[in-house]
């Protein structure tokens, strides 16, 4: 299977089995580099059907504190993108299927450099990036090398977004779309936004990708509302405060059992 077009497959199957996508956020290296591979795999097991692979970085200003706390221990452990491309490495090796995307801040990557990013991260198994920090109409270098290297560029829209930066996102996105739930940073909330559906409603207008929802969800609640509108909910600071909350060997155990609530079903038998 191909880069990209293992998003497309999982959207594809979630439509064809009507169930609502849980999308988990795991920053890579935290709590340590070493456990990150098999934490990214008990979230698979629990029945995450992509996995976003947070690449650390200094200023991660969308992220709320607990986010921001994983990024920080992480650089601390001297972890950059060599070693997410790494993770993502192994874990394509175990789950052929599952889509994986590297979740990070533009600066990473144009350092690292564009065309070579795209080429090592298509070669390891990612299927795509999501840059937090990257507007429309500053990502046509990235797009020109993404495109032919296969890997998809999932932009973020937030309910702010005017109509004219939704279609401009909307030409220019693959994969998916992440939809924002609030105008704000990263971080459990109690409940959904009355803003959300009629948000979701205009980027429907202008896409026909599967939007997938993130900022503030945590709860198997969350995931069933998210459900009525979209195709996908992204779980991200929850995860991290399920690792936190986990001695370190019950981690592995306690991520998946999570990830199966959210998902409400008994743990996924994903094939590898």
């Amino acid at each position: 299977m191909s880069n990209s077009s293992r998003i497309v497959t999982c959207f594809a199957r979630l439509k064809a089995a009507r169930r609502t996508g849980v999308i988990t956020y795991l920053t890579v290296g935290y709590p340590t580099l070493a456990e990150t591979p098999a934490l990214g795999s008990a979230l698979i097991q629990g029945g995450s059907c992509l996995i976003e692979l947070g690449v650390p970085f200094s200023d991660p200003l969308a992220d709320g504190a607990t986010i921001q706390r994983a990024n920080t221990a992480a650089l601390q452990q001297g972890v950059g993108l060599a070693a997410c491309l790494e993770v993502a490495r192994w874990l394509r090796q175990e789950w052929r299927d599952v889509p994986l995307v590297l979740m990070g801040y533009y600066n990473t990557f144009l350092s690292y450099g564009l065309e070579r990013f795209c080429a090592d991260a298509a070669a390891v198994g990612v299927d795509g990036a999501i840059v937090v920090d990257l507007p429309p109409e500053e990502s046509g270098p990235l797009l020109q090398h993404a495109g032919p290297a296969g890997l998809a560029v999932i932009p973020l829209l937030a309910p702010t977004s005017t109509e004219e930066r939704i279609r401009r996102v909307a030409t220019q996105a693959s994969g998916f779309i992440y939809c924002v739930s609030v105008a704000g940073i990263t971080g459990a909330r109690d409940r959904l936004p009355e803003h959300l559906p009629p948000f979701l409603a205009r980027v429907r207008t202008h896409t026909g990708l599967p939007l997938a929802v993130g900022f503030g969800l945590s709860r198997p609640e969350h995931v069933a509302a998210v459900g009525q509108w979209a195709e996908a909910a992204v779980i991200g600071s929850a995860i991290i405060d399920t690792i936190d909350r986990s001695l370190p060997q019950e981690r592995v155990a306690a991520l998946r059992s999570y990830v199966s609530a959210l998902c409400g079903h008994p743990l996924s038998r994903h094939s590898k």
